[in-house]
């Protein structure tokens, strides 16, 4: 009886040990068990150019319509005072963009920063920064590189489509082109009636369209200049390079550049082959005080379409007001959303673009990432500027 007691008290403190061993190896592998990992965020990603650009179905590239259309972007006759032409705001020397804040068009005399209004003046400055011409055949690809010529988005509240519709609007624009002696649902048909007027461009636009009979009309105006624009490319930047295979193409001082750029969370609306997202975006950046009204933006909702970060060095200042004079004042534009004041003091900050409140860019690596967008430079595009336009007029308007 003793034994068994014995027997029964040694094997409940054997079993326990077994227990007591059993739960610390189970705990054991409880901690050796590998821990699920989050989710990386998406920081979006960015690509080479294309090599070639699509034209739409209805207006295929010819060398005929790009030489006409460079001569019609160059020529005032398309103005209704006859002294602006598409090249007063948006010269090649300036990456087909403007060096003022804000572009003075009609009414306007002088090339760059020496451009001003003529005396007296009662033409108002342009609304918005002129965006830059170079590679907008591209407009709208995503970051698969698909994209449609048709419905590319133009301007920055991508108010209309296609480069053949946008190359009509500057026209009809009072403070652009258009002027005040002539109305806006008028001035095209102006512009076409003098077009017919002269000879050479009868012939030029005979020949660019195949057409016998009123080959000079507002459809094929908008498809002659946009075939110019849309011949302005500069697809071949280091950064392309690079993307496409040579590691050679940046040095290790701007792939670090590029590094920090997409760690800062940059990419999420730059992003795709011309780090656009072609999308509007709530940022707050200040009106500008020569424009006199507050500029809403895309329906009233004070976004502003995400503009590409190609050829930035040709076409400062930057952002939709042109407040903004050099990319190191973009990106601490960027680092001060969070604990500064907004500039723009019509915007709250809970009305912010949550991208944009998740973008963080740190004050120590702007230098770095200011390399970065450098290698997106191409100087490689047509500058070819006409020794005269068939009207007579001078070459690129008032701007000499």
């Amino acid at each position: 009886m003793r034994r068994t007691a014995i027997f029964s008290i040694f094997l409940f403190i054997g079993l326990g040990v077994l227990f007591i061993q059993a739960c610390r190896e189970q705990d054991n592998q409880k901690k050796i068990l590998p821990v699920p990992k989050a989710k990386p965020a998406d920081l979006g990603s960015v690509s080479a150019l294309p090599l070639s650009y699509a034209s739409p179905a209805d207006n295929p590239i010819t060398e005929e319509k790009v030489e006409l259309g460079r001569l019609l972007f160059y020529d005032p006759i398309l103005s209704g005072n006859k002294d602006v032409s598409c090249a007063s705001c948006h010269h090649p020397e300036f990456g087909y963009a403007e060096s003022l804040e804000l572009p003075i068009g009609v009414n306007g005399r002088g090339f760059g920063s020496e451009r001003h209004f003529v005396q007296p003046n009662d033409i108002p400055f342009s609304k918005r920064n002129a965006p830059a011409l170079v590679n907008t055949a591209f407009n709208g690809i995503d970051v698969n590189g698909n994209y449609m010529p048709e419905e590319a988005p133009m301007f920055w509240d991508s108010r209309v489509n296609s480069l053949e519709v946008q190359a009509l609007q500057p026209i009809k624009q009072l403070e652009e082109m258009r002027g005040r002696h002539i109305g806006e649902h008028d001035i095209l048909q102006v512009v076409v009636k003098r077009l017919k007027a002269i000879p050479e461009y009868k012939r030029l636009f005979k020949v660019a369209f195949n057409e016998e009979e009123e080959a000079i009309t507002e459809t094929n105006l908008g498809k002659a200049l946009a075939s110019f624009q849309r011949s302005l490319v500069a697809n071949n930047s280091r950064f392309d390079e690079f993307m496409r295979g040579n590691p050679a193409a940046l040095t290790q001082s701007e792939k670090e550049g590029m590094q920090l750029f997409m760690e800062s969370g940059c990419a999420r609306c730059h992003n795709g082959p011309m780090l656009s997202d072609f999308k509007p975006h709530v940022l707050g950046v200040a009106d500008n005080e020569k424009l006199g009204i507050i500029d809403s933006g895309v329906n009233n909702s004070f976004a502003f379409r995400t503009p590409t970060l190609r050829n930035l060095r040709f076409s400062a200042p930057y952002m939709h007001s042109g407040k903004l004079k050099t990319l190191e004042q973009v990106l601490t534009f960027y680092e001060d959303l969070h604990g500064k004041a907004l500039p723009n003091a019509n915007i709250k900050k809970e009305q912010l673009d949550t991208l944009a409140i998740q973008t963080r860019v740190a004050f120590k690596n702007i230098p770095r990432i200011v390399e970065f967008l450098n290698t997106l430079n191409d100087d490689k595009y047509d500058r070819k500027i006409p020794d005269a336009v068939p009207s007579g007029l001078s070459v690129g308007g008032n701007i000499k």
